[in-house]
C-alpha cells in the first residue's frame, strides 16, 4: 500500500497540516506532493490541478493505490483503521470516543477564531490579536471556550497531551494553539504548557520548520499584512 499526501503551503493550510503531522509523528511513510496556493477561483491553477483528483476541489487529500480520501479527518480515521497498532486514537473505549468528539467539535467550530484569526506561521501579530480580541467578542468568548475545554481534559490527562499520548485529537487542535501563539492570546498556564509542549512535538516541529522556509507571500490568506 502507497501514500500519496496532497497540500496546500505549510505556512497557511492548516487543513493539511493535521494528517501531515499524523503521518510523519506515527512514522507512516508517504510521498509528498505540494500544490501552491495561488487563489481560489474554479479557474485558478490551484482549483484546476487539485480538481484532477478531487471533486472538491481542496487539500488535504490523501491518494491511496487506486483511490482518493478527501478530508482530513476522514484520512485520519482510514489511517488508525489501517494502522491500528499505532494507536492513533486513546486505546480506552472511553477516551477514544472523547477524542472523537472533541476532535469532530474541532472539525467543524471555531469560525470566529477560523476568520479572525487567520492561520499563518510566518506571521507574529500581536497587536492583531489585541485588536481582535477588543472588538469581536464572539471571538474572545470561543477563545475562551477553546482553553476551559482543553484545560479540562490536561488536567486529567495522564500525560503531556490530551489523552496521555500524542493522537489524533492533538494533530488537530496543534493549528488552533499555533493561531493563539503567533497572535499572542493569553490563556491559561494549562493550556499555555500545552502550546509549549506541541511546539516542541515531533511533526509539528517539522511542519513548522518547513513553513518558515517556504517564503512566498499569498496575499488572499494575508489579510493583515501587504507583503513580507
Amino acid at each position: 500500500m502507497s501514500y500519496t499526501l496532497y497540500i496546500g503551503n505549510k505556512n497557511y493550510s492548516s487543513w493539511s497540516m493535521r494528517p501531515w503531522i499524523v503521518m510523519q509523528h506515527f512514522a507512516i511513510p508517504f510521498e509528498e506532493k505540494w500544490i501552491h496556493f495561488d487563489n481560489f477561483d474554479k479557474n485558478s491553477k490551484f482549483k484546476q490541478t487539485v480538481l484532477t483528483f478531487n471533486p472538491f476541489g481542496c487539500v488535504p487529500f490523501l491518494v491511496v493505490d487506486d483511490f482518493v480520501i478527501t478530508d482530513s479527518l476522514a484520512i485520519c480515521e482510514y489511517l488508525a483503521e489501517q494502522h491500528s497498532a499505532l494507536a492513533l486514537w486513546p486505546t480506552d473505549i472511553k477516551q477514544r470516543a472523547q477524542a472523537r468528539s472533541l476532535t469532530a467539535h474541532m472539525h467543524t467550530g471555531y469560525q470566529k477564531i477560523r476568520q479572525y484569526l487567520p492561520f499563518n506561521i510566518e506571521a507574529q501579530l500581536p497587536e492583531i490579536g489585541k485588536i481582535i480580541l477588543r472588538d469581536h467578542l464572539p471571538v474572545k468568548k470561543e477563545i475562551e471556550f477553546l482553553d476551559n475545554l482543553l484545560s479540562r481534559y490536561l488536567k486529567r490527562s495522564q500525560g503531556n497531551y490530551l489523552f496521555g499520548n500524542f493522537t489524533i485529537a492533538d494533530a488537530f487542535y496543534a493549528p488552533l494553539c499555533l493561531r493563539l501563539k503567533n497572535y499572542q492570546i493569553q490563556v491559561s498556564d494549562d493550556l499555555l504548557k500545552y502550546i509549549q509542549t506541541l511546539c516542541s512535538t515531533h511533526g509539528i516541529t517539522q511542519w513548522i520548520d518547513a513553513a518558515l522556509k517556504e517564503h512566498h507571500f499569498v496575499a488572499i490568506d494575508e489579510p493583515y499584512r501587504f507583503s513580507r
